[in-house]
């Protein structure tokens, strides 16, 4: 028996549902076959149902295509998927889950960084009733450089979003396949499935994952990442918040802005009237007329998209909404007789 609730239930969990691991790779060609193979010891000791083990190689540049061939012929359960060029890895990712099969989507990365160990932990947190169970590299075995601008940006993602993770750039994470149904990556979007299945009422979950030193290759990933990551927060902010209400997000600046911009010329008028005053050169003159003119077109633009919205939006299904229901006819009453 272990004193860790999450492992000791494990066990049992695992047997309830078949799981499908996706491992984006781009240039991992030493790693593949231990991660594999490390994957497969695990399932066996944890009794783990291994649906497949879904390699993407992601535009790589080295043999990384040849060694997924190989262990796709050595065995069944691996499913090998070649990119026609590098498209990132929310595209991988994106790709590799829809050749799943398995009822939990786990993914991780490629380098070993991510332990396998930890597999049976996240089935067991979703067992439990968690829709999306994201990894945190509590401990990190990586530069300064790399850490300290992720806890910057995992801080900024989780007060934005409002989901108290603390590490949305961790690749090691575990999903119920229905997830994926209904959310679409591309972009740099894979870090905030978290806040995209919240957005829609799944639950969501966090674990500590150990995370080791990387002992091949060298990282995929720059500064630029964090950039990229940023302009894709404020894409995921609008598409959680204002996708069905965009004229509340434009509206409602413009009309801030033309309630500022209001006040400073009743103010500027009241003063020519009452005082006499000269307002022709006045900066604050410009500034109210300005900000009017801008608030105005922002009311506007609100009002063109949401027409825009009503006419090519697919309005939200009735079925994505509910998490359970005590009928099983469709469309049958719900009142009491």
């Amino acid at each position: 028996m272990t004193d860790n609730p999450v492992a000791a239930s494990a066990e049992a969990a695992c047997a309830a549902s078949r799981i499908s691991i996706v491992v984006p790779a781009k240039e991992e060609a030493p790693t593949l076959p231990i991660l594999v193979n490390r994957i497969r010891e695990v399932c066996a000791e944890a009794s783990l149902d291994l649906a497949e083990i879904v390699l993407v190689d992601d535009g790589s540049r080295d043999n990384s295509w040849q060694v997924m061939k190989d262990l796709a012929a050595a065995g069944n359960d691996v499913k090998a998927i070649r990119l026609r060029r590098n498209f990132g890895k929310a595209t991988g990712l994106m790709v590799g889950i829809e050749a799943t099969t398995g009822d939990i989507v786990i993914t991780m990365d490629a380098d070993l960084q991510d332990d396998p160990a930890e597999l049976p932990k996240f089935v067991a947190m979703i067992e439990a009733g968690h829709d999306v169970v994201s990894g945190w590299k509590k401990e990190r075995h990586d530069p300064v450089s790399k850490t300290l601008p992720s806890r910057f940006f995992n801080w900024i993602t989780a007060k934005a979003s409002g989901i108290p993770l603390h590490d949305f750039n961790c690749g090691f994470k575990a999903y119920r396949r229905e997830i994926f149904d209904r959310v679409q990556l591309y972009g740099e979007l894979h870090r905030y499935v978290p806040v995209l299945a919240h957005s829609l009422g799944y639950s969501v979950g966090e674990l500590v994952v150990q995370h080791h030193a990387r002992e091949h290759g060298v990282s995929k990933y720059g500064i630029s990442r964090f950039l990229r990551g940023f302009l894709d927060l404020l894409t995921v902010l609008m598409i959680t918040r204002y996708a069905y209400r965009p004229g509340h997000l434009f509206g409602g600046v413009g009309t801030i802005f033309c309630g500022l911009g209001g006040i400073m010329l009743v103010y500027l008028t009241l003063l020519k009237l009452l005082a006499g005053a000269e307002i022709g050169g006045r900066p604050l003159l410009l500034l109210g007329v300005m900000l009017v003119i801008i608030g105005i077109q922002l009311l506007l633009f609100g009002l063109l998209a949401e027409l825009v919205n009503n006419r090519t939006q697919p309005p939200a299904r009735n079925a994505d909404l509910i998490s359970a229901r005590t009928d099983i006819t469709p469309g049958a009453s719900n009142g009491t007789k």
